[in-house]
């Protein structure tokens, strides 16, 4: 039936998530998702918007999201028209790509980093240029001082963990002042400086954040983009263009309520943290080489054994991590960092492995 499909699809090569196992128990630590719940006001919000019959679920949700563009603009000291809303931080980095990174000269992003850059640039006929990590797996930002069409990195990056200082994002703005530099924050509350304290003094920075991560929403499909109002209002001309009520109703009021309750938020920070330590810890005495990690996840190599042994006899015991069999990190194992006793799980796995 591919005779049906537009000239496109056959040419590409879509992202592929981490597994979902199917198991009652899996020690699932394959999908960056965070290990605690979220903040109980969430369910709390949902209870409230539902009410006792869910009438207003026949109702469209609000297709500017302003209560939570508000919310979020005041957590962040900026206001309501500098935040885009979209579903799931994915599509507000498809939208980011049509909107803003479009243009003659190719963007520039690392060559090891989040596998959707190349699948959007490829989908939307950007033109790019990959490129390539220091030897620590570290970008130097004088890599991206050549003419482009903007400038696209993950900080932390990803799946390295590998996070880059304020300083050294400021001097990415100032050497780029005629194109759009989008910094991609999905892992930033685990260890990294956010741009965001930056955004009114570089009108061509984007902030994309999620609540996928840090506030434990990865179900409900929530992200969001912060910058000058001429950014955002290129981002809301592509969605409106494309799906005017991209989140629902009860994904708004989780939102709402996972940014509001900030206790919260940074004791389950802390906890992410202090285990990601304690598993690094036990990896380094296993003799694995870890990658420095300011993210939910650490990325480690063993000398010794192959990575893609290594995972496939993981899963046997109902242990899941993420291998990429992609140049220069095939030999490594992503792994998110879990509550302790999956990471202790992991820990015995690999020992009896080795």
């Amino acid at each position: 039936m591919s005779h049906f499909w537009s000239d496109i699809v056959d040419k590409l090569t879509p992202y592929v998530p981490g597994e979902q196992p199917v198991l009652a128990r899996p020690v699932k630590l394959n999908t960056n998702e965070n290990p605690y719940a979220p903040s109980p006001r969430v369910a709390e919000a949902i209870r409230r918007e539902l009410g006792e019959t869910g009438d207003t679920l026949r109702k469209y949700p609000d297709p500017t999201a302003r209560a939570l563009r508000t919310t979020i603009a005041r957590h962040c000291g900026l206001k309501a028209e500098q935040v885009f809303m979209g579903n799931g931080s994915d599509e507000v980095l498809a939208h980011v790509f049509q909107a803003l990174l479009k243009h003659d000269k190719p963007i520039r992003f690392p060559d090891v980093t989040y596998s959707f850059y190349p699948v959007y640039a490829q989908l939307f006929g950007v033109a790019f240029q990959a490129v390539p990590l220091n030897a620590d797996f570290g970008i130097d930002v004088d890599d991206y001082r050549a003419p482009n069409g903007g400038v696209l990195l993950p900080n932390p990056n990803a799946p390295t963990g590998r996070a880059l200082p304020l300083a050294e994002i400021e001097i990415l703005l100032e050497a780029n002042p005629d194109s759009v530099v989008v910094i991609d924050e999905a892992y930033v509350d685990f260890g990294a400086e956010s741009a965001v304290a930056l955004i009114d003094k570089h009108p061509n920075l984007l902030v994309v954040q999620t609540l996928s991560k840090a506030r434990s929403l990865a179900g409900m499909r929530v992200g969001f983009a912060l910058g000058h109002e001429a950014l955002i209002e290129a981002l809301t001309r592509v969605k409106d263009s494309f799906n005017s009520y991209p989140l629902d109703r009860l994904a708004q009021v989780a939102a709402i309520a996972a940014v509001e309750d900030d206790d919260w938020f940074r004791e389950s920070c802390a906890k992410v943290i202090a285990s990601r330590e304690h598993l690094t810890t036990q990896l380094l005495a296993l003799g694995f080489e870890v990658v420095p990690s300011a993210a939910n996840f650490v990325f480690a190599r063993h000398p010794a054994h192959d990575a893609a042994t290594l995972a496939a006899r993981l899963k046997e015991k109902e242990i899941f991590v993420r291998h990429f069999k992609l140049p220069r990190i095939e030999q490594h194992l992503r792994i998110t960092v879990g509550n302790d006793c999956e990471c202790n799980a992991l820990i015995a796995g690999l020992r009896a492995l080795m």
